[in-house]
């Protein structure tokens, strides 16, 4: 098979948490699934969470997060069309409401609805799309969220930008290859998140980094965007919401995470002091701990 998409045979053979993943057909899309619960005899009963990543990761990103939510919850993550071992299908856009719609089917074929959604980075509008959509009143938790178009010039600069990036399919592959440099994935992960994750996560990142079509993924989704549309129906939501703000994240600023939570009526806002855009990585116990907290505090 190409090296153009990361294979599952080939490069999953160490996936973390490989033995709760498997594929699932639905809305045109073979997603690469994973689900992992309590006990097996507590697995039925247990509240759903659903976990959703950000542009350019994949399931390894709740490597060590699943686990610890998985002692309460049924957790389910798949990883986002055209990322990680979901390819991309050009039968579906990859919009924001496209994305929350084929994710919404694919939870229809696994017959779940969740009751927790937990989003990271752009995987938080993802959730909040979700609940919009579909009349949900399910608690959501959104990691360092990017709920807020980029102000001033750049949110016009930057979809624009995506556009011609993703219309040139030479640019997938450069930064593929690009990534291949000794310490490369390493250097532009702690430059454009702030974080500084561990061995296990870095391999992964490289994995993915070093596949063009992982990387198309990405930018078709960045330049498909728009979320002028869901800033302007945060007020609509019913469920209670925290956003949490790690303070070294340089990937989205404390005032847009702010800004977000003023827009929405049942919002807390909370702080992980040091840590970078990939907070819960770096610190997963204390992530399932704020996450937690929250969902039972939310339940009443």
């Amino acid at each position: 098979m190409s090296a153009r998409y990361p294979d599952w045979e080939r490069d999953g053979a160490d996936w973390p948490n490989r033995s709760a993943s498997s594929f699932v057909a639905a809305e045109g899309y073979r997603w690469h699934v994973q689900m992992m619960g309590p006990e097996e005899g507590d697995r039925e009963d247990a509240p759903v969470c659903l976990l959703l990543h950000g542009t350019g990761a994949a399931t390894h990103s709740w490597r060590d997060l699943m686990p610890l939510l998985a002692k309460k919850y049924r957790v389910i993550a798949m990883d986002l069309p055209g990322h990680g071992f979901t390819r991309p299908s050009h039968r579906r856009r990859v919009t924001l409401p496209q994305m929350a719609a084929s994710i919404g089917v694919l939870l229809d074929v696994l017959e779940v609805e969740p009751d927790l959604i937990v989003g990271h980075s752009a995987g938080a509008a993802i959730g909040a799309e979700l609940l919009l959509a579909r009349g949900w009143h399910a608690p959501l938790v959104g990691l360092n969220p990017a709920l807020l178009p980029f102000p001033g010039l750049a949110a016009k600069l930057f979809p624009q930008l995506a556009k011609i990036l993703f219309t040139n399919p030479l640019v997938s592959i450069i930064f593929a290859r690009m990534a291949h440099a000794p310490g490369e994935p390493e250097r532009f992960l702690h430059k454009a998140t702030g974080s500084t994750i561990d061995r296990a996560g870095n391999r992964q990142y490289r994995l993915l980094l070093t596949r063009s079509g992982h990387c198309d993924g990405a930018i078709r989704m960045m330049a498909s965007w728009r979320l002028e549309p869901l800033r302007d129906r945060l007020h609509a939501l019913k469920a209670p919401v925290l956003l949490i703000h790690a303070t070294g994240d340089t990937a989205i600023p404390r005032s847009a995470v702010q800004q977000a939570a003023d827009l929405i009526p049942q919002c807390e806002y909370q702080e992980m002091p040091g840590l970078g855009h990939l907070a819960h990585e770096e610190q997963p116990e204390q992530t399932a701990q704020m996450i937690t907290a929250f969902a039972d505090a939310a339940k009443g």
